[in-house]
């Protein structure tokens, strides 16, 4: 296979399969099942070579592929990756997969549609993450919002319609001042590229307003308090495969978009505001885990902690800019390598915890904690997968959600005492909400007539939920993989802090 056309077929063949799952109709819903779970597989397929092929030792991008595109403003079809992006789009295939496998059963009207969407929002992700031209960025992130926006709307509950519009509405204007700023810097520097924008020479002023205008359309991604309303409103109405995907892979953008543009492009700026950002995430880190433990909707609770636990990548993030300017490079790299894993991490964690509040839903039609009780007795292997994935949640040793927030709690200790002192009280705040989720839903009597009448799991979702639990304890015990593939990319970040501002 030519390795410059990979990541244009990661792209356009689930775009295109989506397409043609639409062809196959509504009135074919097994036709359309089939083949969304035969393209989204191929999908993951293709992430074999890329990861086989990928070069660990180089920083620089690989798989290019440069094609012209709007020539007249110097905009091309530019793709390309990095340990940065890598792990992202892999996390990207395999959700996908899992969240077609999840909703099989699940949907039963308007289906061929339902399959599509998914299909065509994987190939918008995974062009997020691929795109070099930051235009193509920009149509890739912006797209994106579109099939999210029907998932919700079509599919979603009873208060959809408003959930839809806040959620396109907070995303959609902060990406706006993003464009703002790409424009500015392509009309400055006479090229497109993300990495000809790195290397523009800005002043301090110019770089305080692209820094807000990235910073607008990344924290509402992310979200960050207190920006993040719309994403408790708008998984309680997604259907499960929607919150999934927002979950795991969309808010993953944001912190991605921070690494790409935020730091190379203004590091100086960055550097300036970095308490902002610390103390946004510290709030969201303490205050919206707080938050978490009063909610009595499932869905709600994992939500606040989706947000509670983005708050490490931000965090990991922005400390490291004064350690790597005062010349601690392994401390800087530890930061920023201990965020992508917890992006990496949080987005299977995440997943399991949606995919756990589906399999309830479906069978119950509630998400109401106190509606539950004792789900033990009648869905024991279930219950074991449950009492595994909101361990993970609260940082137990052993499992992915462990390793990520050790490394920026870490880093953070290297930083400032008080903010490793505050993000360390995640591992009690999460752990609070878990244990008691899991107490009330899982364990105890069964206080609900209902649940005598639950089923265990299926094959299909034991499929799905071990796989979950696998990656989750593979990388917990064994997280070298991942941060072999990110190592060098990180260091040349922290690279071009230090050299920035030395030159600035």
């Amino acid at each position: 296979m030519n390795e410059s056309l990979l990541l244009s077929l990661l792209i356009w063949a689930p775009i295109v399969g989506g397409v043609l799952v639409l062809f196959a109709g509504d009135g074919r819903p097994a036709m359309a099942r089939m083949l969304a779970l035969l393209v989204s597989l191929v999908s993951l397929l293709l992430c074999i070579p890329l990861y086989m092929g990928f070069d660990t030792g180089v920083a620089d991008m690989q798989f290019v592929q440069q094609l012209p595109w709007i020539e007249t403003f110097g905009i091309q079809y530019y793709l390309g990756i990095d340990g940065l992006s890598l792990p992202l789009i892999i996390l990207t295939a395999f959700i996908s997969l899992l969240v077609i496998i999840a909703s099989w059963e699940a949907v039963n009207e308007r289906v061929a549609q339902y399959f599509a969407a998914f299909l065509m929002l994987e190939g918008l992700m995974i062009g997020v993450f691929c795109a070099v031209d930051a235009f193509l960025f920009y149509v890739f992130f912006e797209a994106m919002l579109i099939p999210m926006f029907l998932i919700i709307g079509v599919w979603g509950g009873p208060n959809r319609v408003y959930a839809t519009f806040k959620f396109f509405l907070y995303t959609f204007l902060g990406s706006v001042l993003m464009l703002v700023a790409l424009v500015y810097m392509l009309l400055k520097g006479d090229s497109a590229s993300i990495l000809a924008m790195q290397d523009l020479s800005l002043t301090m002023r110019e770089q305080t307003w692209i820094f807000f205008a990235l910073f607008a359309a990344f924290a509402v991604k992310i979200p960050m308090f207190p920006v993040h309303t719309w994403l408790p409103d708008a998984h309680v109405e997604a259907p499960t495969g929607g919150s999934v995907i927002l979950a795991a892979i969309m808010l993953k953008i944001g912190g991605y978009g921070f690494l790409r543009f935020s730091l190379p492009i203004a590091p100086d700026a960055s550097l300036e505001y970095d308490w902002l950002i610390i103390t946004f995430s510290l709030i969201a880190i303490v205050y919206v885990g707080l938050i978490a433990m009063v909610q009595t909707d499932m869905k709600k609770l994992i939500a606040y902690s989706s947000i509670s636990h983005m708050g490490f990548v931000t965090l990991g993030t922005f400390i490291a800019l004064s350690m790597a300017i005062a010349g601690n490079t392994s401390g800087a790299a530890l930061a920023l390598e201990g965020g992508m894993i917890q992006m990496i991490s949080h987005g299977f964690i995440s997943a399991a915890l949606f995919l756990f509040v589906g399999v309830l839903y479906d069978r119950m039609h509630s998400r109401n904690i106190d509606d539950y009780g004792g789900v033990i007795n009648k869905m024991p292997v279930f219950a074991a997968f449950s009492v595994l994935f909101f361990m993970a949640n609260s940082g137990l040793p052993g499992t992915s959600g462990f390793v990520g927030e050790f490394m920026v709690i870490l880093a953070s200790l290297q930083a400032n005492f008080w903010y490793a002192f505050l993000a360390a009280t995640t591992l009690i705040v999460g752990a609070a909400y878990s244990l008691w989720l899991v107490k009330r839903v899982i364990f105890g009597e069964i206080t609900n007539e209902k649940v005598n009448h639950l089923k265990d799991i299926n094959g299909r979702e034991t499929l799905v939920l071990s796989s979950l639990a696998f990656v989750i304890l593979l990388f917990g015990i064994w997280p070298d993989p991942l941060v072999d593939v990110m190592h060098e990319s990180i260091y040349k970040l922290v690279e071009q802090i230090q050299q920035s501002k030395l030159t600035g």
